[in-house]
């Protein structure tokens, strides 16, 4: 899964490291799934375009390596039987079911055409794995003579396999959960790592993180509130979610990122974290708070100097303090805890830090999946 984000213009100083548009070209994409199973669907999302987009042909098959596909792995991929589709402003589209045997945790290779001018405004920023484009219609092409690379995804918001299951949990947050500071290529997001430890138990997960996404504001992504019936409650299987959001809130405003917003105060925080809760209760979804990790030092040396303040960073404690203590979520994860390093409680640990102060490398990701107790995530 791969949250929707609407493209941005100057306002913010990341480049969206995509093309403004695409015409007669096709992308090719890796996705790793989470369980294996006997068909495949996938999902493309024109949720941000204003006008429809027409997908000229789609294919998947496994992924070989630099943007190849398995040899004779290839499928072409059909819509109500025809091998395009126009998708309607603001709508996703879900593709015919694919006869095709997946293992757990394997990696697939979905290949988009389009063949028009195709203004691209939704996508998703950090994606962690390498996409490639290539000029005409490459969707049946084992090796992709690609033109350029990216690591955002393109279009491709799902893939759903068809598989004897016990439902899925879905993880929510920001850049953190994202997996921004683990290895690219690598699948070595908290979730990544969760959904190896949940596969056992027939349980697939989704990661429903959007870098630079915020509980109470939008920018790089809409509102935690906003984007729960889509990315969330929409999705099918759901059982237990686990929110992990709220360090932009808290450090974004008075850096050039929000450089005249102010800062939440702890009952707005409370009260987002509330809305949160009880949305996931009324679709029957159990949800476990994550407290904030340390960031003392984050994005030093960078245009976000700033981003750190011990101000904030008492704000951070306070949420903390209610996320422990209030008994609002169903359980709780506490990744302060477990990243924080004992000697210095306001930084991560040294062989958990990706080197930004603020994300955790691939060793912190796995040291988070691993305190996730199942027992309180299932509820059993």
């Amino acid at each position: 899964m791969a949250s929707p984000q609407p493209i941005w213009g100057s306002d913010l100083p990341f480049p969206t490291k995509i093309p403004a548009s695409a015409n007669d070209q096709t992308f090719r994409q890796v996705a790793q799934i989470s369980l294996g199973g006997s068909r495949v669907r996938l999902v493309f999302s024109n949720t941000y375009g204003d006008k429809p987009l027409r997908i000229g042909g789609a294919s998947v098959g496994l992924a070989g390596d630099n943007g190849a596909a398995v040899p004779g792995t290839i499928q072409q991929i059909t819509f109500g039987g025809r091998d395009g589709i126009v998708i309607p402003p603001g709508a996703p589209a879900i593709s015919d079911p694919v006869e095709m045997t997946v293992e757990a945790q394997s990696d697939l290779a979905v290949s988009i055409y389009l063949p028009d001018e195709t203004p691209l405004t939704t996508f998703h920023w950090d994606g962690r794995q390498t996409a490639w484009l290539g000029e005409g219609n490459l969707t049946s092409a084992e090796d992709f003579p690609a033109t350029s690379t990216t690591d955002a995804r393109i279009l491709l918001t799902d893939v759903r396999v068809d598989t004897p299951n016990e439902g899925a949990v879905i993880v929510i947050g920001d850049s953190i959960t994202d997996g921004n500071g683990t290895t690219l290529d690598a699948d070595t997001r908290w979730s990544d790592f969760l959904a190896e430890k949940l596969a056992p138990h027939r349980m697939a997960v989704l990661n429903a993180g959007i870098s630079g996404g915020r509980l109470l504001q939008d920018k790089m992504g809409v509102n935690v509130a906003a984007r729960l019936q889509r990315d969330v409650f929409s999705q099918p299987g759901v059982k237990a979610g686990i929110l992990l959001i709220g360090i932009n809130d808290i450090s974004w405003p008075g850096t050039d990122f929000a450089p005249d917003q102010m800062r939440p105060t702890l009952d707005q925080m409370i009260a987002g974290y509330r809305q949160g809760i009880e949305l996931a209760r009324a679709n029957n979804i159990r949800l476990i708070g994550a407290t904030l990790p340390p960031f003392k030092g984050a994005l030093s040396g960078t245009p976000l100097e700033n981003y750190y303040h011990q101000d904030k960073d008492a704000l951070r404690q306070e949420v903390n303090r209610w996320i422990r203590e209030s008994g609002a979520f169903d359980a709780i994860v506490d990744f302060d805890a477990v990243l924080r390093d004992p000697e210095h409680p306001t930084r991560l640990i040294p062989a958990f830090d990706s080197g930004d102060h603020l994300h955790p490398g691939d060793e912190g990701n796995r040291a988070m999946a691993e305190a996730i107790d199942l027992d309180a995530l299932l509820g059993r």
